[in-house]
């Protein structure tokens, strides 16, 4: 797409709210089945979409159902375990089907089979990093140390990877979010009674820059999963001074608090984003591993730098070194030099104003023989137009189909 999306989480946000709001808004429920089709676990569950009724307005529910029949308000659990109550001491029944018990390593080695693009893999690892990083804060331990309870069950996971193909889907140009609720009071887990918000969902906060909103509402309102895939996918928190709304989408949720348990989702044109403004961020590295500066570049397209290219140059004393050049718009300047300054060894950043052309552009879907792939097309100034396939989609095909890439780029081609 060429707009950006807006999560209004004023109310609440979690795992499935997430998939089922971007649903709603118009990604594609197709690709998200055939993508977790290809789960290692793919027999173990089965998704359900259905349209319910909150507070009289109609949205999009989105539902795991596990083979023993396990419904889907599982997302607190991971962290704290499988028992749990509500804020009032009232016990919740126990669980005692068996989750596997993973740790980071499985969890994003099952990441690694799966049949998503390069960008959907790219969030869904990063947002299990963030929550493995907030579960060892907590426990005192080291991520890989880490043994996620449900988080590494089946529901979790398919809600992890959902989210990353669906954002992926739709390709914003950045994420805007509301700050999160915060909610009040405690819930029951297995390790005793802990407070809302709970542990992971602070950690996250704090280690990721998320801010929140305070609300006097009881309950839990903002989820782990939910609070890692907000921070996974580089979401700013300012709007832009004007926009117009494309879209809306609405998600449900399972739990019932003082407010309705609904997110939603803004398909938005940005109109700060069109004026073809943008700045160059750029500095000299000379004493850096190529692994971290792989995983900086990573770092900053997720965190939603438009275009990230290293350059080999000579430093001071005829050192041999990388130049960074990171492109971004402005209102994105301030978090990319933090990121900057967090994942590379660099202690200072030139930054330069600059002024573009950019030719109009959209994005559309085709059918192939080998399933839906987008496809992007521009206007060239005297009026035609020129389309390309996109790269991640024809990748997927490639893998998923066992065919050599320029046979499946060359089968896109001939249907646009």
């Amino acid at each position: 797409m060429t707009g950006s999306l807006y999560l209004d989480c004023s109310n609440g946000l979690s795992g499935d709210m997430l998939v089922a709001a971007l649903l709603d808004a118009g990604a594609s429920e197709e690709r998200l089945r055939s993508v977790l089709a290809s789960l290692p676990m793919a027999g173990e569950f089965e998704v359900r979409v259905n349209r319910r009724t909150i507070a009289g307005l109609d949205a999009c529910d989105f539902d795991v159902v596990l083979a023993h029949g396990e419904t889907h308000d599982h997302d607190m659990a991971y962290l704290h375990g499988h028992g749990r109550a509500h804020e009032q001491d009232v016990a919740a029944p126990e669980h005692h089907h068996h989750h596997a018990h993973r740790n980071l390593a499985d969890c994003l080695a099952i990441v690694g089979t799966v049949a998503m693009t390069d960008g959907a893999r790219s969030i869904a690892r990063r947002a299990f990093q963030i929550l493995a990083d907030a579960e060892a804060a907590a426990h005192g331990t080291t991520p890989d140390q880490v043994h996620f309870h449900e988080v590494g069950a089946v529901d979790s996971i398919v809600d992890f990877v959902a989210a990353a193909v669906l954002i992926d889907d739709l390709a914003p140009r950045r994420v805007y979010a509301a700050p999160l609720p915060d909610g009040h009071g405690t819930v029951r887990c297995q390790h005793g009674v802990i407070p809302v918000p709970v542990p992971a969902v602070v950690n996250i906060c704090q280690q990721q820059g998320l801010p929140f909103a305070h609300v006097d509402v009881e309950g839990e309102l903002t989820t782990p999963t939910g609070a890692a895939l907000l921070a996974a996918v580089g979401t700013c928190f300012e709007l832009p001074a004007a926009y117009t709304v494309r879209k809306v989408g609405l998600g449900a949720g399972k739990r019932a608090y003082a407010v309705p348990s609904l997110l939603r989702v803004l398909l938005i044109d940005d109109a700060v984003g069109d004026t073809g403004h943008i700045c160059k961020l750029e500095c000299d590295i000379d004493d850096a591993t190529p692994e971290l500066l792989a995983y900086a570049a990573e770092r900053l397209r997720t965190e939603g730098a438009r275009e990230v290219h290293w350059l080999p140059v000579f430093s001071k004393k005829g050192r041999p070194a990388y130049q960074l050049q990171v492109i971004v718009v402005p209102q994105d300047i301030e978090r990319i030099q933090g990121v900057i300054f967090q994942e590379t060894t660099t202690i200072g950043i030139r930054h330069q104003l600059m002024d573009r052309t950019v030719l109009p552009r959209e994005e559309s879907t085709v059918e192939t023989p080998f399933g839906p792939a987008r496809v992007k097309t521009v206007t060239l100034p005297d009026g035609s137009t020129r389309s390309k396939p996109e790269f991640d989609d024809l990748a997927a095909i490639a893998r998923r189909e066992g065919l050599p890439l320029r046979v499946v780029d060359a089968a896109v081609r001939k249907l646009i």
